[in-house]
């Protein structure tokens, strides 16, 4: 028995000594920062630097240089003779190469708008994230209330264990008067032997659900880290952010609406182009020369065949679909409240009950207690109504982390 009592004590020391404490927000934060998927929003900011410069090198004048030989099968001729004047006739073989050079001036704002719509993806992209990464929070709350869980029946065995090793003692001295059969001595030690068997179950439950949080988290916790059960349920004014995100993705169809728009505005360029060839400016001269253009271009598309009517009509068909999306986002979140408010309800009517079951449980027990000492019933049939005790204490403590994590589970869905 004193092996027994050396095991509680150790293991009690080890559980309580040089522990860690974090908090269910700690946990949050740490797979905001930690997540791979958190890292993305480096790679949208490098993506959309990029893109901008892309854009704005279409405002720089653009350079090409243009080469041809051709052979055709007939030429220009002059139709009649000059007097004392012999004009050679064209080489139907020609050469021409060219390099041009040109500059936009007014494209109505088509550039503006592209660097726009570029700019409202990225923040689409990265609202995107956020929706990914606010989701993981429920699968933070079943690890952490699990874990929280396992601390509290862990709590209750070590109660229990504690009580029954004091019992013992006191049946061992009542065992050495002969008040008490040893056998009583035998059963007790067999129970503390099963309770402590018990802890190391909860150890090892434990390990197992840190080591899921430790891979949502990206961080090492000592198995001996101990949750904080102070779970804030202050209410504050937020929105779940997949609301941003359907608002980003309809501006995102305004912008591309906008660019459509624009896409048949005028576009004024300037251009020059030099160049050297035979024959060059002059189709009569059969000769290579050098020669220039140069002046400005006006580019305006009158009529489509209502293409950009239909691009519009399809961009508003996407905007009908965000909304239908967004209203049943909507529809449902007010059924899963709903929902939770009830089990909520249902689980704090269970509470009640339990306080009025452990307080009847806690006087049978002392009333056993006291038979025991008498002889009057055994050591077996007083642990079994230690044991109806600790089910009913762990079966409100089931009741009150359930309790919590079903009230962390809605204050994740209205959006605090």
């Amino acid at each position: 028995m004193k092996n027994l009592i050396l095991i509680f004590f150790v293991t009690l020391y080890g559980y309580t000594n040089a522990q860690e404490k974090i908090s269910l927000d700690k946990c949050y934060e740490l797979v905001r920062i930690n997540y791979p998927l958190s890292k993305q929003n480096e790679a949208l900011n490098s993506q959309l630097k990029l893109q901008n410069e892309i854009i704005g090198l279409d405002k720089l004048p653009k350079v090409s240089l243009n080469a041809q030989a051709t052979y055709q099968s007939e030429v220009t001729q002059i139709p009649f003779s000059i007097p004392n004047a012999t004009v050679e006739p064209l080489n139907k073989d020609q050469y021409r190469a060219t390099l041009d050079v040109n500059q936009l001036i007014y494209n109505g704002g088509l550039l503006n708008a592209q660097s726009k719509l570029k700019e409202i993806q990225f923040k689409t992209q990265q609202q995107q994230i956020e929706v990914s990464l606010y989701q993981l929070k429920n699968i933070v709350n079943q690890y952490f209330f699990g874990i929280l869980l396992l601390q509290e029946k862990n709590e209750l065995l070590q109660s229990k264990m504690s009580l029954l090793i004091e019992k013992n003692k006191e049946v061992k001295t009542a065992v050495k008067f002969g008040a008490i059969l040893p056998a009583s001595e035998q059963v007790l030690e067999a129970e503390i032997i099963k309770i402590q068997q018990q802890i190391n179950d909860l150890q090892f439950d434990k390990r197992k659900l840190l080591y899921h949080l430790e891979k949502l988290t990206a961080t090492n916790f000592d198995e001996n880290t101990i949750l904080e059960n102070s779970i804030s349920l202050e209410t504050t004014e937020a929105l779940r952010p997949e609301f941003d995100f359907f608002n980003l993705q309809n501006q995102q169809l305004e912008a591309s609406q906008i660019i459509v728009s624009k896409s048949n505005l005028p576009k004024l360029n300037a251009f020059i182009q030099g160049g050297y060839g035979n024959p060059a400016l002059n189709m009569l001269n059969n000769s290579f020369e050098a020669f220039y253009v140069t002046g400005i271009r006006l580019n305006w598309t009158l009529f489509d065949w209502n293409k950009t009517k239909k691009e519009k009509e399809v961009l508003e068909i996407s905007k009908q679909l965000i909304a239908s999306e967004k209203e049943t986002f909507q529809l449902n979140l007010n059924r899963q409240l709903q929902e939770t408010d009830f089990e909520i309800q249902k689980i704090n009517q269970q509470l009640k009950s339990d306080e009025e079951i452990i307080d009847l449980r806690q006087k049978i027990v002392k009333s056993s207690e006291a038979q025991m000492k008498n002889g009057v019933i055994t050591t077996s049939e007083y642990l079994n109504e230690i044991d109806k005790l600790f089910e009913s204490k762990n079966n409100q403590k089931s009741h009150q982390i359930q309790l919590q994590l079903t009230q962390a589970n809605y204050q994740i869905i209205k959006g605090n």
